[in-house]
């Protein structure tokens, strides 16, 4: 999810990308380990890096772009797939016109989201991405009050009314609502919820995802070729490299997260989500020198202020944990 490709725990501990327990069949433990810290470690770090990329092609057209995303992961995918020999379940889910359904509709969602992505870090605005993303697990709570009516406790109602009034500030400031990072946090919280009920495994269901897309995607790409203005045929060495690049650069993130989630607890997760949306804080303002004005040093301490809330209880259960285990040694 992007980290436009980062997932978010919002509706349960799978769920950071939508992309539920790591394999079929294989039951997510309730306990943290190494090798689950290490592999979500390095999923949201290439996550938080993405932005370089994103502004390496940036001459490229967003929609050429994605459609590339698109259709370099469709192997990258596939072939951990085989690996792992996981193809059960997808060969299942295009027998069934229901699984079907739900998963053109979490790939319209997702695709909408890489998009925006894609756009927005070329067109300079990596800070209103950060912000989506530090949105997203506060919008994840309010989607499951709504749709699900789970009860909210005091503290996240309390860090879902300093979201919404950081919004307001940065709506009032620019006089109009900062859609960028609205786009981003309704397109992957509802890709979330939804893709939480898609009945295959996160790899599988990534594979599915992109298996659709790849029809338009190809017919895109094949379009630009043809009337000479795409670059993969017609660009330098280094965008035809780059683009090659864009599938495992996609599907790896997701597939190392999926694999991940199902060795971290809850509240694990729940913490290490905002490594990535603060890399791209740090790299839209050190790096790509975007300006920080006085709405936005107002918003984002709310947001940051809104985060703590939501997470204290999170830090308080590690914290409880470490001293139990500490004192049972």
């Amino acid at each position: 999810m992007t980290q436009a490709d980062r997932p978010s725990s919002g509706f349960d501990g799978s769920i950071k990308g939508g992309h539920g327990n790591a394999g079929a069949g294989t039951p997510a433990l309730n306990e943290d380990s190494a090798a689950g810290f290490s592999m979500a470690l390095l999923a949201y770090f290439m996550w938080g890096f993405l932005p370089l990329y994103m502004k390496a092609v940036a001459h490229i057209a967003p929609l050429e772009v994605l459609s590339h995303r698109v259709l370099w992961s469709l192997p990258f995918a596939g072939i951990v797939l085989l690996v792992m020999r996981r193809t059960a379940d997808l060969k299942a889910a295009l027998r069934s016109p229901r699984t079907l359904l739900m998963a053109c509709l979490t790939a319209v969602l997702i695709s909408i989201n890489w998009g925006t992505y894609v756009w927005a870090i070329g067109a300079g605005r990596a800070l209103d991405t950060a912000l989506g993303y530090f949105i997203n697990p506060l919008f994840s709570i309010f989607l499951a009050s709504v749709l699900l009516k789970e009860r909210l406790r005091r503290t996240q109602m309390v860090a879902i009314g300093l979201a919404a009034l950081a919004v307001v500030i940065l709506t009032v400031e620019a006089g109009s609502l900062p859609w960028v990072s609205l786009i981003l946090t309704f397109s992957w919280g509802f890709y979330a919820f939804f893709r939480k009920t898609l009945p295959v495994g996160p790899n599988q269901g990534f594979f599915l995802e992109v298996m659709l897309l790849s029809i338009p995607a190809a017919m895109i790409v094949g379009y630009l070729e043809w009337t000479g203005s795409g670059h993969f045929s017609n660009g330098s060495s280094s965008d035809i490299a780059l683009l090659i690049l864009s599938g495992a650069i996609t599907a790896g993130p997701l597939m190392i997260y999926a694999n991940a989630a199902k060795r971290l607890r809850l509240s694990t997760i729940g913490i290490m989500q905002y490594i990535a949306p603060t890399m791209i804080f740090l790299i839209a303002v050190f790096v790509f020198h975007e300006p920080f004005g006085t709405a936005r040093m107002i918003a984002f301490p709310l947001i940051w202020a809104a985060l703590f809330v939501y997470s204290w209880p999170m830090i308080t259960d590690i914290l409880r944990r470490r001293r139990a285990a500490a004192a049972k040694a």
